[in-house]
């Protein structure tokens, strides 16, 4: 794909978090003149460029040639939409990279599970003797990794970064699901799609789940289909021997695997059909997919404790990830499911909910700005003001067998820095009542 000259273009970066500084390194490089803004009033920075903070300045950007906008920043905010009127061209970071990437690419997106998925590509590329690159939403920013040796890029995408790319050419793409999540961004669940399927543009191969006609795109056929459905194609799950099919025939028992749950085994397929289209073999894609065991914050067991399991899944910031977290987790758990749950939710429809907490967990503690609406959904459920208090309330209903899951189906942002530090502060809060219990 035909790269783009940038050389003493007026350019605009807008954000400047550790994307939007990795957009002003490139574009310096690339000789362009910088100017950048971040709607903080007080921002530390060593950037000798013009940095305006605060109330973005639309005259700057309807003066630009181009404005780079950070996933962070909405495409809707006011200013950015006079520049967009006035002609000026918005793009962000992934598509800077699309124009520059000369590399082979894996490129993954849906609301749950990519980061997983992700790592599992890499895994098992890894293992079938590829040089691997990984980043964009995760890790590495897009544009740093441009110009380092490698074999392959496996790129990670949010909604956010899809909605301003248009050239991203991918070898094998993957939407992974679907379901409610940044409304108050996007609008709409049609929208949210609509985004995600952008990823689809231009990819080479197209890897969709069989069973959530919401990821498969519209205008193409899909080259290699996943799900938990019984099927004689693609992969597939037989729930009788709990193992992955490939093409109806036994391919890999879930007890080989380090991963747990169906949700996982789910993401196990996807990860091998992206992979398999991009060249790599049978034999890595395996030994990747029995060797993962999981990242931090994704249904990571953080303490046995008296035949008591305690699951922290704060990665689950909308409904269908602790949906999968409960599915996944119910058929694994031999006592009580206990669950606690709340936060932010992002404008995020909770009924579907109600149906699983009622059917699947025994005990529900909420928390959070919309740890209500939650609670609403189920009769006898217990309401705390933080998650120190949650984890005291979960222990003493918690019995043996038993499993106490943290999976919130919300944003953290309205009690916690971000899901890793809800994670951290739900891990500290077990270990302090298992400590407190042994003293005992």
């Amino acid at each position: 794909m035909a790269s783009i000259n940038l050389a003493n273009k007026n350019i605009v970066v807008v954000g400047l978090g550790l994307t939007g500084l990795s957009c002003v390194q490139f574009l310096l490089a690339q000789g362009a003149k910088v100017t950048a803004m971040d709607s903080r009033s007080a921002l530390q920075h060593a950037l000798d460029i013009p940095v305006h903070l605060g109330e973005f300045d639309a005259e700057i950007l309807s003066q630009a040639d181009l404005i780079v906008l950070s996933p962070g920043v909405s495409l809707q905010t006011p200013a950015i939409q006079h520049a967009i009127a006035l002609g000026v061209n918005v793009v962000g970071d992934i598509e800077l990279f699309a124009r520059f990437n000369t590399l082979p690419l894996i490129a993954i997106t849906g609301s749950n599970g990519k980061s997983t998925v992700t790592h599992l590509v890499v895994e098992m590329c890894k293992a079938s003797g590829l040089q691997v690159l990984m980043g964009g939403n995760i890790g590495v920013p897009a544009l740093a990794l441009l110009n380092t040796p490698a074999d392959i890029v496996v790129l990670e995408l949010s909604s956010f970064q899809l909605e301003t790319m248009s050239s991203l050419k991918a070898v094998s793409a993957t939407v992974l699901n679907i379901c409610d999540d940044h409304l108050d961004r996007h609008g709409s669940v049609e929208n949210y799609k609509n985004i995600k399927h952008r990823i689809y543009d231009n990819a080479e191969f197209v890897v969709a789940s069989r069973d959530e006609s919401a990821t498969q795109p519209s205008n193409r056929a899909v080259n290699i289909t996943f799900g938990l459905s019984a099927s004689e194609h693609d992969f597939s799950w037989d729930n009788d021997t709990s193992s992955i099919l490939y093409q109806g025939q036994h391919w890999l028992s879930s007890a080989e695997c380090l991963l747990v749950g169906a949700h996982n085994m789910l993401n196990i397929q996807a990860a091998s059909a992206l992979s398999l289209l991009a060249g790599a073999t049978m034999d890595g894609i395996k030994q990747g997919a029995k060797c993962f065991a999981g990242l931090p914050h994704r249904c990571q067991t953080v303490a046995i404790h008296d035949h008591v399991r305690w699951i922290n899944d704060s990665k689950a910031t909308n409904v269908g990830a602790t949906l999968a977290a409960i599915e996944g987790l119910a058929s694994t758990c031999a006592g009580k499911m206990i669950l606690i749950a709340g936060g932010q939710g992002k404008g995020a429809d909770f009924s579907p909910l109600g149906l699983v907490l009622n059917e699947k967990i025994d005990f529900l503690i909420t928390l959070g700005q919309d740890g209500g609406h939650i609670a609403a959904l189920k009769a006898g459920s217990c309401q705390v003001t933080s998650l120190e208090e949650a984890v005291s309330v979960a222990a003493q209903h918690a019995q043996k067998n038993d499993i106490v899951l943290l999976s919130p189906a919300c944003a953290s942002l309205d009690m916690f820095n971000n899901y890793q530090h809800r994670g951290d502060c739900f891990a500290q809060a077990v270990q302090q009542v298992v400590m407190q219990e042994c003293t005992v």
